[in-house]
């Protein structure tokens, strides 16, 4: 059965092309304006595409930025393998502080959120990226698990939550800078609590 969900297709050629363009052109615009101002005719001028051609594969605003994190969860990038806990959370928190604090990315994941909140198609590409980033972590924790560092009955997923939580609680909420050391300190924490079997 073929999956007509919006920019759901992946040929390759000039459309792949095309969707690369658009993807980037919306990208670029939640991040400079949001998403209330989202525009895809705009979408269309920016990614030099004809406007029928963007409104026919996507239809809306939310059908694009379900494409856009549909294309971040298959391209993101792979887990670390520092040969320890600490180390793999480590570069986790520091990975996701990168990402929030970059000029692009970071008023980007705003967007896409807040995205999220008001269209379902949104809500379920975004639950997806991120179950595939948690997903993609997990061997982090079944390794730690395999040395005897935390107990074996941890719930990895748990435990990434608990490593990035505090920065997007900074990013969402409180605006306090996320910095080098809000990252660290966020890792040693989820690290303490998973030593003392708190995710179990």
């Amino acid at each position: 059965m073929t999956d007509e969900r919006p920019g759901s297709l992946r040929p390759g050629g000039r459309t792949a092309r095309v969707r690369e363009a658009v993807l980037r052109a919306g990208g670029d615009l939640l991040a400079e304006r949001g998403f209330a101002h989202l525009d895809l005719t705009e979408v269309a001028a920016r990614a030099g595409v004809g406007k029928t051609t963007v409104y026919r594969r996507w239809r809306t605003p939310a059908g694009l930025v379900a494409d856009i994190l549909t294309e971040m969860a298959e391209t993101s990038l792979p887990h670390a393998d520092t040969g320890t806990l600490l180390g793999d959370l480590l570069a986790n928190a520091t990975l996701v502080a990168e990402t929030l604090t970059h000029p692009r990315q970071g008023p980007l994941f705003k967007s896409l959120i807040a995205a999220a909140t008001c269209d379902e198609e949104a809500a379920r590409a975004l639950h997806h990226f991120y179950d595939t980033r948690l997903t993609e972590w997990t061997p982090c924790v079944e390794r730690a698990k395999s040395r005897a560092e935390i107990p074996p009955e941890t719930n990895p997923r748990t435990l990434l939550k608990a490593v990035s939580a505090p920065l997007y609680y900074n990013l969402l909420t409180t605006g306090d800078p996320i910095t080098p050391q809000s990252a660290t300190t966020a890792a040693h924490s989820a690290h303490q609590a998973a030593l003392l079997g708190l995710y179990t």
